[in-house]
């Protein structure tokens, strides 16, 4: 990447950082939109050196045709800050902070830890991947972005901006789900009593371990560290639901469970 791009990356970077800390919309996409998932994750690297905090984990986004085919990639990620991880208690509704003049959507989501001691190596079925995994939970992506265009412009203004990701409720740990197919459960989201969509994560590609295999090689092929354990926020099932402050998100997951928020502005 030359000077310039380097430059327009870390503007856009600075300008996504100081927004999202202070809360505060942007009118406009803050420089040169990407035009490349290259030059996303390179905004998005620098985005992560100047915020500094813990990540905790990983969302996985889909990308949809016709940018799958342009992109050449089917997926899409961004950190999740450990600080912005919500363990949600039976029975707990916690509040869920977004940004409300800019973007805000809440995504019913399965949510599987990868353990910590992986060894880089990706593995390539759901059985070598469930291996690795030590933990699964139903939980629910809390996706926001100072930038409202930030989902309408496309997967790589998405990326460059953490993936549109501003947090992960997590709902009680999942027994024995060794046994149970993520892909058959029947998820509803549900939004002030309304259902707002119902889907099971069958339609998601190479579903839930999919999305961990991605996730893994795409970390790796960046360079960055998953040996310590991570949690992955694996896809939206039911799809991406418009939130606003005062809004309460419950994602129900059969009879597995459910997992609740309300929506915030801090």
């Amino acid at each position: 990447m030359g000077s310039s791009l380097t430059d327009q990356a870390d503007q856009i970077a600075a300008a996504f950082v100081a927004a999202r800390h202070a809360r505060r919309a942007l009118d406009a996409y803050p420089g040169e939109r990407p035009g490349d998932l290259a030059g996303a994750y390179a905004i998005q690297d620098r985005a992560l050196a100047l915020d500094g905090r813990p990540v905790a984990g990983w969302k996985v986004g889909r990308i949809n045709p016709p940018y799958e085919a342009a992109l050449g990639a089917n997926r899409l990620a961004g950190p999740i800050f450990a600080d912005l991880v919500v363990d949600a208690g039976p029975g707990a509704e916690p509040a869920m902070p977004v940004i409300a003049e800019g973007f805000a959507a809440a995504e019913a989501e399965f949510m599987l830890h990868v353990a910590a001691g992986w060894d880089g190596t990706v593995p390539t079925d759901d059985a070598a991947t469930r291996a690795i995994v030590d933990a699964v939970r139903l939980g629910i992506e809390i996706a926001s972005s100072p930038y409202p265009g930030i989902n309408a412009d496309g997967p790589c203004v998405t990326a460059s901006d953490f993936g549109n990701n501003l947090g992960a409720v997590l709902g009680a740990p999942l027994v024995e789900w060794q046994a149970i197919d993520l892909c058959a459960v029947p998820v509803r989201t549900v939004i002030n009593g309304e259902v707002i969509g119902a889907a099971t994560a069958a339609a998601m590609l190479d579903g839930p371990y999919g999305a961990v295999r991605f996730l893994l090689a795409h970390l790796a092929g960046r360079g960055i560290d998953a040996s310590r354990g991570l949690w992955v926020s694996t896809g939206a099932v039911t799809g991406v639901h418009p939130v606003r402050p005062g809004d309460h998100v419950v994602a129900e997951f059969g009879d597995l469970g459910q997992v609740a928020c309300r929506i915030t502005t801090r």
